[in-house]
């Protein structure tokens, strides 16, 4: 399939998708695509995995998708968790003194499960990942810069991609349908699509960075603690796994500017000393020592004219590496951008699909430079009213639940929205229980992300609503609809091209939730309680899938019913749209006694998947 249109014939040798970085934001985007069973490759000009150093922060977002994967156990064990924000000012006549200290992501302000971020260094990050890959026969392709790639037309169905092996001296070829660069921020992969205009830049900045294992009296050293002196310059400093602390120590001050190719390891030490005074600090290890310089920068397009070649992470952005963002938004470019991805080598993307990336991660960029701008600025000022409301106003945008989508094919309001739900934005959190083993669990977190859309039926009386739910799925699950055709041809392309079975599937068990359909997982939510009704009272399709059938009684106020939606009236039933990245994509309600409520809401379904699948 290319660009949703033309099916193309896979030989043995081709890829479907080759991906270049094997960072964070690469592993990423290869782990998702050969979960799904596409054939992926993935090259990286380093010989090995990130060893010191680099990105540090996972955001709350980012903590629900490694849960959401299945891969969150290591990191939660291993990492440090950071639940608050102290600010420290010093001034010529003042001496360092703590100004304020705030929670990180106050309950109320922001709706999550892990209100922390999680410090754990890049390369436990890239571990997760490669281990991940090698369960399903895949390795890094080391030693293996990119050169280059062509087509020979727009309408080609295959790209020729040239890498060079630093063993062998030879050019390595390789031939593939989509091409994805996540090759940092000189990325080659966007000088080839992109030509001389790459980007766009609004300022630089330069910091020394300091991991190591520290000797201080400074009282807030195991929260993040900004620290600012109005002669010395600004540290951020922020506690790391092993016992380590990274220290990030401004270098452009304005009352004590140096160069940052004079910035020594010792010269850093030496100004996050003065910055500190009176606190002592002394380091008894540096495991690693490095110079950022970054500026706020966006790429001008995240993908080719054809929607064939792509860019992501560090490629497509950059900003100064202060607020934890960086990997946090380089993966969930990769999360975005994998399941269109499927979705297109399977021939089951219309052509609206695949510009709908860059439609909507290029404005997660740019919402994310402005933040990054205002915040790297109220730093650098040693500026604490300014830092604080800069930090209050971008909470839920740090945090990853913020990062919220416009409309699109993808994304359609609502009229009249009720509840909490908003089509572009995350679901929401929220504890219901399982009807078939009585467990309670997280609504958002227990159907596994294996590429499908999630569709939730809610209704208060599944029996009053049984002949609007029978006609409903019987119709989605027919040849009539997209949602049917989609499933029949989906059967067929996974049959084919299959997913590696792991022991992690022993565990998951995913024909649970893709049984009824390789597309669509239904699920059904109720108020009723588990004594009056029974998994036979639903129509089979939802029987098919009894692993998704909540019961909303966990005693907890809102419930999820109202959390989402609002309050149901006796006889109302909501249906939302759930795309396989966790957004919601649409939301509509219908009172089911209505006369042709049913063949209203068919339509409804019919015309959202028509958007953007083909079958």
């Amino acid at each position: 399939m290319v660009n949703g249109n033309h099916d193309v014939k896979v030989k043995d040798s081709t890829n479907h998708v080759v991906v270049v970085g094997a960072g964070p934001g690469g592993l990423m985007l290869a782990s998702n695509l050969v979960r799904y069973g596409i054939k992926t490759t993935i090259v990286d000009d380093r010989v090995d995995k990130t060893s010191t150093g680099r990105a540090d922060g996972l955001q709350p977002k980012t903590i629900e998708t490694f849960k959401q994967l299945g891969l969150a156990g290591p990191i939660l064990l291993r990492g440090v968790r950071i639940y608050d924000i102290c600010f420290w000012n010093s001034s010529a006549d003042t001496p360092l003194r703590r100004t304020g200290r705030e929670v990180h992501y106050p309950p109320g302000v922001v709706d999550v499960e892990e209100p922390y971020i999680l410090l754990v260094h890049q390369g436990m990050i890239e571990d997760i990942f490669l281990r991940d890959l090698r369960l399903r026969g895949v390795e890094v392709i080391r030693s293996s810069p990119f050169l280059s790639y062509s087509q020979k037309k727009e309408t080609d169905a295959l790209i020729d991609v040239e890498c060079r092996d630093l063993r062998t001296g030879k050019t390595r070829p390789f031939k593939t349908q989509y091409l994805v660069g996540c090759d940092g921020a000189h990325s080659k992969v966007r000088k080839v699509m992109l030509g001389a205009v790459e980007h766009t830049e609004s300022s630089k900045s330069a910091w020394g960075v300091l991991d190591g294992v520290i000797e201080t009296d400074f009282p807030d050293r195991w929260s993040k603690a900004v620290i600012s002196s109005e002669t010395a310059g600004s540290i951020l400093c922020i506690p790391r796994e092993r016992n380590m602390t990274r220290l990030y120590i401004e270098l452009h001050p304005a009352e004590a500017p140096i160069s940052s190719d004079a910035a020594t390891e010792e010269f850093v030490m030496w100004r996050a000393k003065e910055i500190m005074k009176p606190f002592s600090l002394s380091w008894k290890t540096v495991e690693w020592f490095g110079v950022y310089k970054v500026g706020q920068r966006v790429a001008k397009r995240f993908s080719d004219d054809a929607e064939r070649v792509f860019i992501a992470g560090d490629a497509a952005h950059s900003h100064s590496p202060k607020a934890a963002q960086g990997m946090n938004v380089s993966m969930h470019d990769s999360f975005n951008l994998g399941w269109k991805l499927n979705l297109a080598v399977r021939g089951l993307a219309a052509p609206s699909l695949l510009p709908t990336y860059e439609q909507e991660r290029k404005k997660i960029a740019e919402d994310l430079i402005d933040f990054d701008y205002g915040h790297a600025t109220a730093i650098s000022a040693g500026d604490p009213v300014a830092l604080a409301e800069n930090f209050t106003k971008n909470i839920r945008f740090i945090s990853g639940v913020g990062a919220e989508y416009s409309e699109n094919v993808l994304n359609v309001p609502e009229k009249n929205p009720k509840g909490g739900l908003r089509a572009g934005s995350l679901v929401l959190p929220a504890k219901v229980t399982r009807y078939i083993d009585a467990n309670p669990v997280d609504i958002q977190l227990d159907i596994p992300m294996l590429g499908q859309f999630r569709i939730f039926f809610f209704t208060p009386d599944v029996k009053t609503a049984c002949a609007f739910l029978d006609k409903v799925c019987e119709e989605i699950a027919s040849p009539r609809t997209i949602l049917g055709r989609a499933s029949n041809a989906a059967t067929v392309s996974y049959a084919a091209l299959s997913p590696v079975h792991t022991e992690m599937d022993e565990f998951v068990q995913p024909q649970r939730y893709t049984g009824a359909s390789k597309v669509f997982t239904y699920s059904i939510v109720t108020t009723m309680s588990k004594e009056d009704v029974e998994i036979v009272d639903l129509p089979q399709l939802l029987q098919d899938s009894c692993w998704t059938f909540y019961l909303d009684s966990v005693m907890k106020e809102p419930t999820c019913t109202e959390k989402w939606l609002g309050k149901l009236s006796e006889h109302e039933v909501a249906i939302v749209n759930v795309r396989p990245d966790g957004y919601v994509g649409s939301v509509g309600r219908w009172n089911a006694i209505d006369v042709g409520a049913d063949e209203e809401a068919v339509r409804w379904l019919d015309t959202y998947y028509k958007g953007f699948l083909k079958a």
